[in-house]
């Protein structure tokens, strides 16, 4: 027996003209999947502003000849070990790295962590991207 439910939405023809367009440039295969990512990310940022937690990912870029920068980050990711699963390290040139550092928590607490590491100086960009760990 399948878990699909099968319902019917009533949309102004435009709207839907226009999301048709939108999502065939992003390759989804059908109108059902396209609408399916649309309700997991609204259920996703709701955990989020809800402070359910979630799972994802601080990325930033840092220039590593910044004195101690590389001491300081460490240090506050020990900081934040309640929440830090796992770093990934990339040498993007001889200047710059790139860092991922994977978490899992409350969203405050991945919001102190993500401001922290962006407030360092040498650090130039800092962005989280994060999911639901529960089923959708």
């Amino acid at each position: 027996m399948s878990n699909l439910v099968r319902f019917g939405v009533s949309l102004e023809k435009e709207l839907l003209a226009r999301f048709d367009h939108h999502i065939k440039g992003k390759k989804y295969p059908t109108r059902s999947k396209a609408i399916a990512d649309l309700m997991r990310r609204e259920i996703i940022q709701y955990r989020w502003r809800a402070g359910k937690q979630v799972a994802g990912a601080i990325v930033f870029i840092y220039n590593h000849h910044r004195r101690n920068i590389v001491d300081r980050l460490i240090d506050i990711q020990h900081d934040f070990s309640e929440i830090v699963i796992s770093t990934q390290h990339v040498h993007l040139s001889h200047d710059e790295c790139l860092e991922i550092v994977v978490v899992k928590g409350k969203p405050s607490n991945v919001e102190t962590l993500a401001d922290r590491i962006r407030s360092i100086k040498g650090v130039e960009h800092c962005a989280i991207a994060f999911t639901s760990t529960d089923k959708l």
